[in-house]
């Protein structure tokens, strides 16, 4: 696969002459195929690797945790190329920027993964944050590129480390496109996962593993412009960000841009906006004696939007979207449509409503989330006191829910099935709920502290 202008002309020398594929360009890249695994250090359990002609091989053993080959040398800004053989029944990875070390959960290894995943989710390509935020890029946002990994086959893998953006491709599909800033370098690391009893015995293999760390713009491929970048990027935008015409809701400093629910001003305590979060702070009261929500100055009809969220223990909120302020506005809670933002195990609105339709990244009241990018596995949850992402996408009457990527709740607006939903819930007093062509977003006060950043929306 040519991909830049370079190749082409290492194409042209190499018909012209005649002479072998090995361009003079090319003798940067440096091989990690270990020899009797000099410059790598196993870290974490105690797998079996074994190296034989060029080939590494690694050994699901029993009653170990994850075991990981890593790089004495740690790599910053870098392209890796790598092929991977791993046994179907089996889970892996390979490691980049990451580390190990005593003060951080007794030297476990944490950091990027390139995940190989052979299972019926067919994550292979994705970025996994080991030992930290979970899931960064599940490809629940890219089903072409579940379709890249070859069950049973060797498969060529190609990552792209440049600044803070991290791109994968397997077999020449591109399956990830990230960009995020927590770290900048580290060592490579091939994991054997931990395995149940029955699954000890199975390998992962890996062979011409290369790494090029110089002149990488030259070599960079393009990004497969229908692969969504996802980013995590604190209170700002990136480039493909801005181009795509997305913008900050929230400047990260400030409250420009938003009111109270009740007023025309912001309110006066109760919610602080000035280190980088937002946060709406504990009351001893409820929704109703609390500072209040707090709305979008303007309205939107037709957008995407995300930001992140961190629920204290036992937190109640949400996120609503075509919201008017003025209904109900005598109780402090403007009415719309509700990504429900809930600690499940905690507060005891989870259990109510209907079969579970008022737990976290539901459509509160009315439908109740599950995983639907991964059928059969739990929603994307990573926890009380961390930072989860909540999207919420509305265009043309249809709706979505996504919790950390994956999506929870789908419906259309203007349905008989949604307005069969309202007529036998809290909101049927109100004559066409969640159907107004526009309305503000808002971020819920109910009494309980909750933080909010990198809030940002784009127009659709």
């Amino acid at each position: 696969m040519l991909k830049n202008k370079f190749a082409h002309f290492s194409a042209l020398i190499l018909i012209v002459t005649g002479m072998s594929w090995f361009p003079a360009w090319s003798q940067e890249w440096q091989t990690l195929t270990p020899n009797k695994m000099n410059g790598w250090t196993q870290k974490g359990g105690v797998a079996d690797y074994q190296w034989s002609d060029g080939v590494i091989v690694g050994t699901t053993v029993g009653n170990t945790p994850n075991s990981f080959l890593t790089t004495d040398t740690h790599y910053g800004d870098f392209i890796l190329e790598f092929e991977v053989w791993v046994d179907p029944a089996i889970n892996s990875g390979v490691q980049i920027r990451s580390h190990s070390i005593p003060d951080y959960q007794k030297g476990r290894v944490h950091g990027y993964q390139v995940e190989l995943d052979p299972s019926a989710r067919a994550f292979s390509g994705g970025i996994y944050d080991e030992g930290r935020r979970f899931w960064l890029y599940p490809l629940s946002r890219n089903e072409k590129g579940r379709k890249a990994f070859r069950n049973g086959q060797w498969n060529k893998v190609r990552v792209e480390a440049i600044s803070s953006s991290i791109r994968t491709w397997i077999n020449g599909v591109q399956c990830s496109n990230l960009t995020d800033e927590l770290t900048a370098s580290g060592f490579i690391g091939l994991q054997v996962h931990s395995v149940a009893s029955d699954l000890v015995g199975r390998h992962i293999k890996w062979k011409k593993l290369r790494i090029l760390t110089t002149d990488l713009e030259d070599f960079r491929w393009d990004s497969d412009p229908q692969v969504p970048e996802l980013s995590y990027l604190v209170n700002k935008l990136s480039i493909m960000e801005k181009r795509k015409g997305w913008r900050l809701l929230w400047d990260g400093k400030s409250s420009q841009g938003w009111r109270s629910a009740r007023s025309s001003d912001f309110p006066a305590e109760g919610w602080t906006h000035d280190t980088g979060t937002l946060t709406v702070h504990a009351t001893d009261g409820g929704e109703s004696t609390g500072p209040g929500d707090i709305i979008t100055e303007e309205q939107f009809a037709d957008f995407e939007m995300e930001l992140e969220f961190m629920l204290t223990t036992g937190a109640n909120s949400g996120i609503k979207y075509f919201v008017d302020p003025d209904l109900n506005k005598s109780v402090g809670s403007a009415i719309g449509c509700e990504f429900q933002l809930l600690d499940d195990k905690v507060h005891p609105d989870a259990t109510k409503g209907v079969n579970g339709n008022r737990t976290l990244a539901g459509l509160y009241d009315l439908i109740a989330p599950e995983n639907l990018s991964v059928k059969g596995r739990d929603k994307e949850f990573k926890g009380i006191g961390v930072w989860n992402k909540a999207r919420i996408v509305s265009k043309n009457g249809i709706v979505s829910h996504w919790l950390n990527n994956q999506k929870t709740v789908e419906y259309d607006r203007n349905s008989q099935m949604f307005k069969a939903l309202v007529a036998y819930s809290k909101y049927q007093q109100w004559p066409s709920f969640g159907q107004w062509s526009k309305g503000h977003i808002l971020l819920q006060d109910h009494g309980n502290t909750v933080h909010f950043r990198s809030i940002k929306i784009r127009e659709l």
